[in-house]
C-alpha cells in the first residue's frame, strides 16, 4: 500500500515502457495521476495499477515531470546522495588519478539528474538544472565540502534550462571565497579558467581530450586554422605540434584568453577577431589553402525547432572550410548541439562536400572527454560530436 504521506505520481503504460527502456525522464503527457506532490519533491513512481516503479524528482512546471533517481524501494536521503557522489568521484579517480580539473558529476549520466559539478582544483562550479536538485543544493554543497574541502563553491545557474523549471538565473559564490582565475592543464599545455566569470562553468572541459588528440594530425610547418577558437584549445595544441596556426573568434575577450595561454606556453599563433561565417566566406575562394582546419562552433540548435536553421549554419561553415582545405588535408568538424546528432552532422558534411566538389573520408569519431560519460538509454547525455575527415579528391 502507498503511504498517505508520500508524494506519489502514477504514470501511463507509455511512461512505464520509457522507464523500462532505460530512460530517466517521464514527460507531463505520460503522467496519469499525482497525489501530495510539491515542486522539487521526491515522489514515489507507480504504474496505473499502483505497482512501485521507483522514486524520482518531481517538477510541477517542466515538460519533464519526473527525473528518475532509483528503481529501488529505499529512502532518498542524505546517505543516498552521498553514495551517488562517491560513485561519481571514484569513477574520475579511476580514469584520471589525481587530476585536479575535470567534470565530477555529469547529471543523468551519473544518476544524479539535473546536477552538474565541475572541479577546478580547489574550486567547485555547480549547476542545478531541475527543481529537485535546486531544492537540495545546500545538501549537495555540504556533501561536497565533506568529501573535497573546496576553497570555494560557485553557483553557475545561468542556463536557459532553468527557465523551463520556473527557476531564476543565478551566478554567485555560494560557499567560501571568490575563486579568481584557475590554471589547468591539457596534456602538456596550460590554460586558464574563471569559474565565476568564464563561459559555462569556467571552461569547455568536454573538448579537452579532443584538443590533445589533434596534435597527432599535425606535422611541423603545416598551415592550420582554428575557427571559433574560444580560448585556443585546438589552436594551441596544433601550434605545440609545430603547426602555423591562425585562430579566429568574434569575441575579443576570448582572443585575450587565447593570447594569455599562448604566452604561458611560449607558443605563437595569429589571432583574428572576426565573425567566423564572414571570414570563411571572404577567404574560401582566393585564400591560401590549409592543411588542417578545425570547426568548433557554439550550439546552433538549442531546441528541436532551431534544427533546420542550425543545419544551414553547419553546412555553410563546412562548405567554406572544405573549399579552403588542401587535397589530403584534415577537417575536424564538431557540434555540441544535441539535436544535431552524428548522422545529421555526417549528412551535412557530405552535402557540403558535394557542393564544394570534394570527396572526404571519415577517419575518426570522437565525443566528449571521458569525464562526461553517456548513460545508455538516455541519449541526451551524449551531445558532443567531434569528427575527423580527410579530403581525398
Amino acid at each position: 500500500m502507498t503511504s498517505a504521506r508520500e508524494p506519489t505520481v502514477k504514470i501511463t503504460r507509455k511512461g512505464v515502457k520509457r522507464l523500462k527502456g532505460g530512460h530517466l525522464w517521464i514527460y507531463k503527457s505520460d503522467v496519469a495521476e499525482t497525489h501530495d506532490v510539491s515542486p522539487g519533491c521526491v515522489a514515489r513512481v507507480e504504474d496505473e495499477r499502483g505497482w512501485f516503479l521507483g522514486r524520482a524528482f518531481y517538477s510541477q512546471q517542466s515538460s519533464i515531470t519526473l527525473r528518475l533517481l532509483t528503481t529501488e524501494d529505499r529512502p532518498i536521503d542524505r546517505a543516498f546522495f552521498g553514495e551517488r557522489l562517491d560513485a561519481a568521484i571514484a569513477l574520475r579517480q579511476r580514469l584520471f588519478g589525481e587530476e585536479p580539473t575535470l567534470r565530477l558529476v555529469h547529471s543523468e549520466a551519473d544518476l544524479l539528474p539535473g546536477l552538474v559539478v565541475d572541479r577546478y582544483d580547489d574550486v567547485l562550479s555547480i549547476q542545478t538544472h531541475s527543481q529537485g536538485t535546486d531544492r537540495l543544493k545546500e545538501t549537495f554543497y555540504d556533501l561536497l565540502e565533506e568529501r573535497l574541502s573546496p576553497r570555494s563553491i560557485v553557483e553557475r545557474n545561468e542556463s536557459k534550462v532553468r527557465s523551463y523549471e520556473g527557476l531564476s538565473l543565478v551566478r554567485e559564490v555560494a560557499r567560501g571565497e571568490a575563486p579568481g582565475v584557475k590554471a589547468y592543464s591539457e596534456g602538456a599545455l596550460t590554460f586558464f579558467a574563471d569559474p565565476l566569470e568564464g563561459q559555462k562553468t569556467g571552461a569547455f572541459l568536454d573538448q579537452r581530450e579532443n584538443h590533445v588528440r589533434v596534435e597527432a594530425y599535425v606535422e611541423p610547418g603545416m598551415r592550420c586554422l582554428d575557427v571559433f577558437t574560444y580560448n585556443g584549445g585546438f589552436g594551441l595544441h596544433m601550434a605545440k605540434a609545430g603547426g602555423e596556426v591562425t585562430a579566429i573568434d568574434v569575441s575579443a575577450d576570448a582572443l585575450r584568453e587565447t593570447a594569455r595561454a599562448a604566452e604561458a606556453n611560449k607558443l605563437q599563433l595569429e589571432l583574428v577577431e572576426d565573425n567566423a561565417f564572414d571570414w570563411l566566406k571572404a577567404n574560401c575562394v582566393d585564400g591560401e589553402p590549409y592543411d588542417l582546419i578545425v570547426l568548433d562552433p557554439p550550439s546552433f540548435a538549442r531546441s528541436k525547432g532551431a534544427l533546420e536553421g542550425a543545419k544551414r549554419g553547419y553546412k555553410e561553415i563546412n562548405l567554406r572550410a572544405l573549399q579552403l582545405l588542401k587535397p589530403g588535408g584534415i577537417l575536424v568538424s564538431a557540434s555540441c548541439s544535441y539535436h544535431m546528432n552524428e548522422q545529421l552532422l555526417l549528412e551535412t558534411v557530405l552535402s557540403a562536400a558535394q557542393d564544394a566538389g570534394r570527396r572526404v573520408q571519415l577517419i575518426e569519431r570522437r565525443g566528449a572527454s571521458r569525464d562526461h560519460p553517456t548513460l545508455l538509454g538516455v541519449p541526451e547525455t551524449s551531445y558532443l560530436k567531434c569528427l575527423f575527415f580527410r579530403r581525398v579528391d
